[in-house]
């Protein structure tokens, strides 16, 4: 059951990163490409947090916290910028 779970995993975020990688180098504007990062980053972070969930160790908490905390303080600077070249 565990190898069946982590096949199906393996593809899932395999296919979601593939899409947004996609999405990064297709997207017509910068906003497009910033959300698509923003889903291969948490693409990322699902697939760290399962690996440490089938193989049940917790070692790799601290990389998780750093993934997400990137994440955030990058969509939230790139958001506070795409906001200023409007106005």
């Amino acid at each position: 059951m565990t190898v069946v779970l982590a096949i199906v995993l393996t593809v899932l975020l395999s296919t979601t990163a593939l899409l947004a990688l996609a999405r990064i180098y297709r997207g017509p504007s910068l906003l497009d490409r910033v959300i698509a990062a923003d889903l291969l980053l948490a693409a990322m972070l699902g697939a760290v947090g399962a690996e440490a969930a089938v193989n049940r160790h917790a070692t790799t908490l601290p990389v998780l916290v750093v993934l997400s905390l990137l994440g955030f303080v990058g969509s939230v600077a790139l958001v506070r910028f795409a906001a200023r070249e409007e106005s």
